[in-house]
Formats: C-alpha cells, sequence, structure tokens
C-alpha cells in the first residue's frame, strides 16, 4: 500500500461539473442535481483502500449529521474497475448500502472527472461553498489505518461548522494520504 498525498487545488477553483452514473440505484447524477444548498462535500473513495474502509463509517454519519443543514456529500470512485474487480460499480452498490451511504455512490469510469478534480488517492475530500467554490481539500482527520487515533472526521467537521457559521476556513489545510488512484 503506498502512501499518496492530495494535489492541493487551488482554494477558490469552482468545483468541476460532471455527470456520472450513481451504482446504488442507476440513475445519472450531475454536479447541480447533487450539490448542497449551503455547501457540497465530493470525495473521491473506493471499495478496497484500507485508508477509505478505515472511515467508511464516520462518511456515513458525516452525511447523516449535515444533510439536514443544507451540505451534501457525493462520493466517486475513479478505480480502474478492470484490474480492481472490487471497485466494480455492482461492488459500489453493496458497499453503499452495507455502509448505510445516504449519498450519491458515483462511478467515474473515463476517470476524467477525477482528473478535472486533480484527485490522487483515495480517500481525498474537497468542500464546496455554496457557489461552488474550493473552501477546503485535505484530510478527513488525523486517523489512520493502526494509529491508534479515533476517527472523528474533526478536520472536516470543523470547516462545515465554519462554512455554516460564516466564519473564516484557515488556509492552512493538510492533504489527504491514503491510496493512490487506481489509473488506467
Amino acid at each position: 500500500m503506498a502512501l499518496t498525498p492530495s494535489n492541493m487545488l487551488p482554494l477558490g477553483t469552482r468545483a468541476p461539473e460532471f455527470n456520472l452514473i450513481n451504482t446504488v440505484d442507476g440513475s445519472m447524477i450531475s454536479l447541480d442535481d447533487a450539490k448542497g444548498i449551503k455547501g457540497t462535500i465530493i470525495m473521491f473513495i473506493c471499495n478496497h483502500c484500507p485508508f477509505v474502509i478505515h472511515v467508511n463509517s464516520e462518511l456515513s454519519q458525516l452525511a447523516k449529521d449535515y444533510n439536514s443543514k443544507g451540505i451534501n456529500c457525493i462520493a466517486i470512485s475513479s478505480n480502474d474497475a478492470i484490474n480492481y474487480p472490487e471497485d466494480a460499480p455492482d461492488k459500489m452498490k453493496e458497499n453503499a448500502i452495507e455502509h448505510g451511504f445516504i449519498f450519491p455512490y458515483l462511478y467515474d469510469e473515463t476517470q476524467a472527472v477525477a482528473k478535472a478534480y486533480d484527485a490522487a488517492c483515495t480517500p481525498d475530500f474537497y468542500v464546496f461553498d455554496d457557489e461552488l467554490k474550493l473552501a477546503y481539500r485535505g484530510q478527513f482527520d488525523s486517523s489512520r489505518p493502526g494509529n491508534e487515533i479515533c476517527v472523528t472526521g474533526n478536520d472536516i467537521r470543523n470547516v462545515l461548522e465554519n462554512l455554516l457559521s460564516d466564519k473564516p476556513i484557515s488556509e492552512n489545510q493538510k492533504p489527504s494520504i491514503g491510496c493512490n488512484i487506481k489509473w488506467k
């Protein structure tokens, strides 16, 4: 397992548009369809990465905690499903159901969306404000598999609370670290 950090997309960048299949119900979902009224979390995840597996339950809880506050989550997997069949759309659906994801889990088969976001690893997190301008890109929290730090999502939760309270968000942001996206 190679440790890959996030590419730190410049703050203020507008969220790139997309239209991808939601593996849970087969519908096509665009950014406009799924964005939140007050903010949007876009996360690049997959099924097999130990770093994602480590945070899956808390990702589900985060979405449940903030959905009613106008913050929507969108998960995208861009991994090569041919060479990594555990990341295929049917397995994504199973994973979403197993973890109670209330957000769409989209499949980026061409990997064009990952490239547009300059995503590098799983998990890779982006928080956009109500105008779809990048306010945060970085780690979920300091927990990693095996480091004995509890998974809380504190880094993202703090950003979301500041976003909802119209408080400034620190530009001092730590990159996420995980497995590299499995490029074709």
